[in-house]
């Protein structure tokens, strides 16, 4: 047959997803609605790549994997999901969920990357924000910085230790929160 070529597919992507931790320990009951507005991030962490850091400014995607989703919107729903099941707010959303909102959550992702500079670590960093949505002042402001060990070479353990740094941060935010409103 001429003219015809044998196309490949690609080769499926291993597809990841992070958790949201469980608070444990006691905790108030806020009446505040919380609302996690979009996270922001620099373009190499806003999209599906997974980020591996080799040295000092050098930034690779790890191979054969991504995110099930940008991870802007990963990271906004599983802190969603954290705030709910902490059950100290009277409400948590994402924007159009048509809450009447307290405070919002304004969330940069600084980090969100695996170090394999001999380290073999992973780094979650976060800059929120607290924004007063009645008057629009920003309450408070803070950087969570979380790390976690690798435990192996493969995709599955370098997304581990990622969900495990989120989940680390994830947990402090929420306290934060708490304890700032």
């Amino acid at each position: 047959m001429q003219g015809c070529a044998v196309l490949k597919s690609p080769p499926a992507l291993d597809t990841f997803e992070l958790s949201a931790p469980s608070i444990s320990g006691p905790g108030g009951r806020s009446r505040s609605q919380i609302l996690i507005a979009d996270p922001s991030a620099l373009k190499a962490l806003d999209g599906q790549n997974i980020v591996i850091k080799t040295g000092p400014g050098v930034i690779q995607y790890l191979k054969g994997a991504q995110w099930a989703d940008r991870l802007p919107k990963i990271v906004q729903a599983r802190l969603a999901d954290t705030y709910q099941k902490s059950g100290r707010f009277g409400g948590v959303g994402k924007p159009g969920e048509g809450l009447a909102i307290d405070y919002q959550v304004i969330v940069e992702i600084r980090a969100f990357d695996i170090k394999v500079d001999g380290t073999g670590r992973a780094q979650v960093e976060l800059f929120v924000k607290l924004l007063n949505d009645r008057n629009g002042v920003v309450r408070t402001s803070r950087l969570f910085d979380a790390t976690a060990p690798v435990t192996g070479s493969s995709n599955e353990a370098y997304v581990a230790a990622l969900d495990s740094a989120f989940g680390k941060a994830a947990e402090e935010i929420v306290s934060w929160t708490e304890s700032s409103i």
